[in-house]
């Protein structure tokens, strides 16, 4: 009696096991398919929310590059020539070996593809991380600035505002959603945080 019991135990929580594994499975998958479905209606412009940008909002744009890809000078050419395309003004590329920032002061001059040609000659032969092409703005940024600070802070606002948390932002209600503003009281507090901002 106790055996069977003891089977039926087993065989219960046998199957419960399953259960919780493959509704898991299942959500997983769930959530895989409809990112990428989201992605591909993105891309095809698709979903309204995505269809119209306010880049007269956006003063800055950083992006944060791997050292290996930043090496691929045609493809960071190509992001650059994308940005200047959609009308983004200044732009902040970052890696951490300073590899584009080296391409930039020894000039690119490698070559020209037609959907870049505007950009095979960036800054060619200049000794400052900022730069300007077609109005836009470029800046390199790597870590031997000793900027590493603000990449810090920075990720302390972001988490905190992903967070719901309201030590660091204020919310504002603006093109019919939430949206995050960070004051100068705020980057002081992160940066007094991570240790960067000793006032």
């Amino acid at each position: 009696m106790i055996l069977l019991s003891n089977m039926i135990l087993r065989l219960i929580l046998g199957w419960l096991w399953c259960l919780i594994h493959m509704a898991i499975s299942l959500f997983d998958l769930w959530s895989c398919l409809s990112k990428k479905l989201e992605c591909y209606l993105i891309s095809f412009e698709l979903l309204s929310k995505y269809q119209i940008l306010h880049l007269e909002r956006l003063k800055c744009l950083g992006v944060v590059v791997d050292s290996r890809e930043a090496k691929n000078v045609m493809e960071v050419k190509q992001l650059l020539h994308w940005f200047s395309t959609v009308g983004i003004k200044y732009v902040v590329l970052y890696d951490i070996e300073g590899v584009i920032k080296e391409s930039i002061e020894h000039g690119i001059e490698t070559s020209r593809d037609e959907n870049t040609s505007n950009f095979s000659n960036i800054c060619a032969n200049t000794k400052s991380s900022h730069c300007s092409h077609g109005g836009m703005v470029i800046e390199c940024l790597s870590g031997s600035d000793g900027k590493e600070g603000i990449a810090k802070a920075a990720n302390l606002l972001y988490s905190a505002s992903c967070k719901g948390c309201n030590n660091y932002a204020t919310y504002t209600h603006g093109y019919d959603k939430m949206d995050t503003v960070f004051t100068e009281a705020d980057m002081a507090s992160a940066l007094r945080a991570v240790g960067t901002w000793d006032r």
